[in-house]
């Protein structure tokens, strides 16, 4: 079966490049840029192998006990409620492997939403000494799981904020900061 292509022969007229400042052209073609040369040039690319995040906070180093204990007195501040929920590391981040989705994925669809809670949310708490004390109990539990704080906002009946607080020693499915991009 022999197709047929048709080729206007139309000619097409190229209009001359008016007077152009040749500094100013030759500094446009230099580089590709969606800003500055200084800030492209420091601009760094996520590297998606063995780098997984959870939620808020999760491109920091771990957060300290000082760092925990100001986010906790930022919830309480707030009226939220904290929690913390547990997991171990083959639960924690969930893939197509180990997930059953009935309707596929979907924008504001998220994965990765239920944890184990440990005890009951945190009603009443004051600060974050109480959290802390908490998190150590959670961690001598289970020292192998990922543990996370949350907050939930009583009125509006929403999570408000998750993060990490303890990675199990042996993680390995994460970068350290320093080798998060390149």
């Amino acid at each position: 079966m022999a197709s047929t292509i048709a080729i206007s022969t139309a000619a097409v007229r190229i209009a001359p490049i008016t007077k152009v400042n040749a500094a100013s052209t030759k500094a446009r073609t230099a580089f590709v840029s969606n800003g500055t040369v200084k800030k492209t040039t420091a601009m760094l690319v996520w590297t998606p192998i063995n780098n997984k995040f959870f939620e808020t906070f999760s491109f920091l180093p771990p957060l300290s006990d000082s760092e925990i204990t100001k986010q906790v007195d930022y919830i309480v501040r707030n009226g939220w409620t904290p929690c913390l929920e547990f997991s171990d590391p083959e639960g924690a981040y969930i893939g197509d492997t180990n997930t059953v989705r009935l309707q596929g994925t979907s924008a504001g669809y998220q994965d990765n939403r239920y944890w184990s809670m440990w005890k009951l949310p945190m009603f009443g708490c004051t600060d974050g000494s109480q959290v802390l004390k908490e998190i150590a109990g959670c961690t001598k539990a289970f020292p192998g799981a990922y543990i996370r704080l949350v907050a939930f906002d009583n009125q509006k009946q929403v999570q408000c904020t998750g993060f990490l607080v303890h990675r199990p020693v042996g993680a390995k499915e994460f970068q350290p900061a320093d080798k998060r991009s390149v």
